[in-house]
């Protein structure tokens, strides 16, 4: 038989004839190795879950003009230099005033679609529009005219020139005027419901110009570093845009993960630590109990090596089947982490297999070299005769 079978067949024995006490020792090893996977795997996929719980609460970039204007086109070029990936939505807009009932008020041309993604903390009473001719009102607006999901109502622009009292009569143009369904009520809490929402091609209708937009709105899945990068491209990429952070939520995002990233370390670091006590104290156990073994084996010729090599055998197998257990079982905990706290899936990442299993076993054998060195310290004559 060979060496190395043999000396298998023996730790795996040696194991087997203590089983209450190794499989005390197994079930902490795998408990630290549970929770260091799944927390390790929380730890890498917290800002994607974080990033999107944040894309909540509104767009976190925000491209102006660089001079005077900007058109729809310049719009499309800054959004492009950020990864299709990456960008969840981006929303251009365009204001205006409008009258309705002869009183001016603040219409946002837009794609209404788009809006859904950068801005899905609106809430809407009704319906969102989805065609042309259809109209969501903020909450003061409707409020302030008296209005509801339902009515039609005439929404009229002024253009410059009339507006121009010097301006020749010939060449003055009439009122644009289009009549629109209200579909839906917006109430933000914020200024948003000071405003009226159109499709972008019903405000051009209204103004007679088209391809103009005053400030676009993007969300875009990245942490504040990344995000950073993104606007220095965005710089570079399109000298009529120029793109800034929404501070509010990139700041606020930045501080939360730095935060739970720190508390799955420091949970992750003491759970470690507890593991190695365990198994401290259980390897302990082993070693007085088997101290009449120990020395009967160093009487007959045994060397401190061979009973060391013994010793960290059975720790390192513990290590192991630990390890392999804690790797399967993390991932479960992480799952159902991410589900209860983030409502959706995690995803499995094979790298931390290996790299759970290694750190088990450094764990066991780093907590079992003190029992192992009070092993080669029996002295064979004393505890022989007993004492």
């Amino acid at each position: 038989m060979k060496k190395s079978t043999m000396f298998v067949r023996m730790i795996t024995a040696s194991l087997m004839r203590r089983r209450s006490r190794m499989v005390v020792a197994l079930l902490s090893i795998a408990i630290g190795a549970t929770v260091l996977s799944g927390l390790v795997t929380i730890y890498y996929d917290v800002p994607r879950q974080m990033g999107a719980q944040f894309r909540n609460y509104g767009a976190n970039m925000i491209l102006t003009p660089s001079g005077d204007s900007m058109t729809l086109d310049d719009v499309a070029a800054g959004a492009a230099c950020i990864p299709s990936d990456q960008l969840v939505g981006m929303t251009p807009y365009r204001y205006e005033t409008v009258r309705i009932r002869e009183t001016p008020v603040v219409a946002a041309g837009t794609d209404l679609e788009s809006a859904k993604k950068t801005s899905p903390f609106w809430s809407v009473e009704g319906e969102w529009p989805s065609a042309n001719g259809e109209l969501l009102l903020g909450a003061a607006v409707a409020e302030q005219y008296r209005l509801k999901v339902g009515d039609t109502i005439e929404v009229t622009y002024t253009p410059e020139e009339l507006a121009d009292a010097s301006a020749d009569p010939a060449t003055v143009t009439a009122d644009e005027m289009i009549l629109f369904d209200v579909t839906g009520i917006l109430d933000t809490g914020g200024s948003e419901e000071d405003h009226i929402y159109m499709y972008m091609a019903d405000l051009e209708t209204l103004t007679g110009t088209a391809n103009k937009a005053d400030v676009a709105e993007l969300s875009v899945s990245a942490s504040g570093d990344v995000l950073a990068g993104y606007v220095e491209r965005v710089a570079q990429g399109s000298d009529a845009v120029s793109a800034r952070l929404v501070k509010r939520v990139t700041a606020s995002e930045a501080t939360v993960l730095s935060k739970l990233q720190a508390l799955v370390l420091l949970v992750t670091t003491v759970v470690l630590a507890l593991t190695m006590i365990c198994v401290a104290t259980t390897m302990t156990a082993v070693v007085t109990e088997r101290r009449k073994e120990i020395g009967l084996r160093k009487a007959i010729g045994a060397s401190d090596s061979s009973i060391i090599k013994e010793f960290m055998g059975e720790s390192m197998l513990l290590g192991l089947l630990g390890g392999v257990l804690g790797s399967m079982l993390g991932f479960l905990f992480a799952q159902e982490v991410s589900v209860h706290v983030f409502s959706s899936t995690i995803s499995f990442r094979p790298l931390l297999v290996p790299i759970t299993i290694i750190v088990s076993i450094a764990v066991t054998g780093l907590s079992s070299l003190l029992p192992i060195r009070s092993a080669t310290e029996v002295d064979p004559a004393l505890v022989l005769k007993g004492e």
